[in-house]
């Protein structure tokens, strides 16, 4: 199924200052990054991934995949998915379109931010985010200097 970009950044843009009721908000659970931005991806592929452990979705709070609100675990799912719902590569940051996700680092290879790109202010990439909520965040403004750029491809 292909991934549509425009459905992704319309859900972002309506729930970056707010909370979809569907979902949990992990704010006081570690972050609700990762679950904003699986939302985003599940409104742009409209499927889940059902497959057990290594899955992406969200039934409820007690029942999701691990990917679906963590970052290390997004990052795996989205390289390593060869069956339904978004698949994904690492991109340069030149590389990276509206609708892609970039992931955030404080220390080396300690990923801990996932936000979803959502334009472009001038030549810099522009985001939404939640925990820290954000719409046309510039990516400059983030102080984590690490990042991963991933390509969403399906």
């Amino acid at each position: 199924m292909a991934y549509d970009r425009e459905r992704a950044v319309a859900y972002a843009r309506r729930w970056a200052l707010g909370r979809n009721p569907a979902y949990l908000n992990f704010d006081g659970l570690g972050g609700d990054c990762t679950n904003f931005v699986s939302q985003c991806l599940y409104a742009g592929c409209n499927v889940m991934n059902f497959t057990p452990i290594s899955g992406w979705y969200y039934r409820d709070a007690a029942h999701r995949a691990a990917s679906w609100t963590s970052v290390a675990y997004l990052y795996r799912f989205l390289l390593e998915n060869q069956s339904v719902g978004p698949r994904g590569s690492e991109v340069k940051p030149t590389d990276v379109l509206i609708r892609d996700v970039v992931q955030l680092a404080w220390e080396a290879g300690k990923y801990s931010h996932s936000i979803l790109v959502v334009g472009f202010c001038g030549a810099e990439i522009c985001v939404a985010a939640h925990t820290q909520d954000a719409w046309m965040r510039p990516l400059s403004t983030y102080r984590q200097q690490q990042r991963r750029f991933l390509h969403i491809e399906a």
